[in-house]
């Protein structure tokens, strides 16, 4: 596959510019908005805070969104490489796959009929929602005589997609208190959340960076043919468990932080093998980054499209995830 940066020089400044533009939407991020202000007032905010609305804003609004924003988008981007490497499905994501539907549903049942509340709570139920419905997916993608395909994968994430989310309305209506407690996290937002709940789940998302890194040459091989990869000596069924669970860190800790948002890691992945090839390691390094571009840029646009109201965020990634989506399923039909 030919790539847009053809050597290691042109990856790095490749990286390089990510981080440019990054720092430029962070900035735009950080200083415009319902009320602007300047860089200065967001350096003044932490070096001589005043107790002014432009102040607060920043330290309690601002800053956590942005860095909500590069961590949830550098988690799905790395999440979605995985699953479509795992699965060898084109179109794979957490979302279409159901892991977002399982961790919400799981939360809303501990929030409707447990009464947790707590940040450390929803995290470990996410994370077990996102396992139980990512299992079951696999299962019935693997029944039938052709085993796994992409296509019963995908018909298995949307079937329990749909019922993860009636089941969850369901329960909403039967408890409106629990409805009121769950809604604003189910929404999808970077926006709105204390950098408290960043800080617990964030060492949960280091292990599973440097985990999702640490597999990207296993990864690579287990890409040539699980054949192939046996005659290495690799041990398959090991890489893939150990992938399995590392999605499911990853998925568990987005959809804690910032609630089910999906379709960053369906296009992260196509957009960095254009950018790098096929390589595991580069494409995780592009993808991930790319995702924190995608989703600081549509958190910015939530913002303004509809000022001073504010447009769910997932709104605006769906708005550029269903076209790319119909684009990659049409591709991969016209080859079959």
């Amino acid at each position: 596959m030919n790539s847009l940066l053809s050597n290691t020089f042109l990856k790095i400044m490749g990286v390089v510019a990510a981080f440019v533009l990054l720092a430029y939407l962070s900035y735009t991020s950080l200083v415009f908005g319902v009320i602007d202000t300047s860089w200065q007032t967001a350096i003044d905010a932490y070096t001589h805070f005043n107790g002014s609305n432009e102040h607060i804003a920043i330290r309690e609004l601002r800053v956590p969104r942005v860095l909500n924003a590069l961590t949830v988008g550098f988690t799905l981007g790395v999440a979605g490489t995985l699953l479509q490497s795992l699965t060898r499905n084109p179109v794979a994501d957490v979302e279409l796959f159901g892991l977002n539907a399982g961790a919400s549903l799981f939360v809303v049942f501990a929030v409707t009929f447990i009464g947790i509340s707590s940040l450390t709570e929803f995290t470990w139920i996410s994370f077990l929602g996102a396992a139980v419905a990512g299992i079951i997916v696999y299962v019935l993608g693997s029944l039938g005589r052709d085993g796994l395909t992409p296509v019963k994968l995908v018909l298995a994430g949307a079937a329990i997609t749909a019922l993860a989310s009636s089941i969850r309305h369901g329960m909403m209506v039967l408890n409106e208190k629990a409805t009121d407690e769950v809604l604003f996290w189910l929404s999808g937002s970077v926006g709105g959340r204390k950098l408290e709940y960043l800080a617990t789940v964030f060492p949960y998302m280091l292990v599973a960076w440097v985990a999702a890194f640490a597999l990207a040459r296993p990864i690579q091989t287990l890409l040539m043919g699980d054949d192939v990869a046996k005659g290495l000596g690799q041990r398959t069924l090991l890489v893939k468990l150990a992938t399995g669970a590392v999605i499911v860190l990853l998925s568990g800790c987005a959809v804690a932080v910032a609630g089910p948002i999906g379709f960053v890691g369906l296009v992260t992945p196509h957009l960095a093998r254009y950018f790098v090839g096929i390589d595991t390691r580069w494409v995780l390094l592009y993808s991930g980054l790319l995702g924190c571009i995608l989703l600081l840029m549509a958190d910015i646009a939530a913002r303004f499209v509809a000022m001073p109201a504010e447009v769910p965020i997932g709104v605006m990634t769906a708005l550029i995830g269903i076209p790319f989506f119909i684009y990659v399923a049409r591709k991969g039909l016209d080859k079959g």
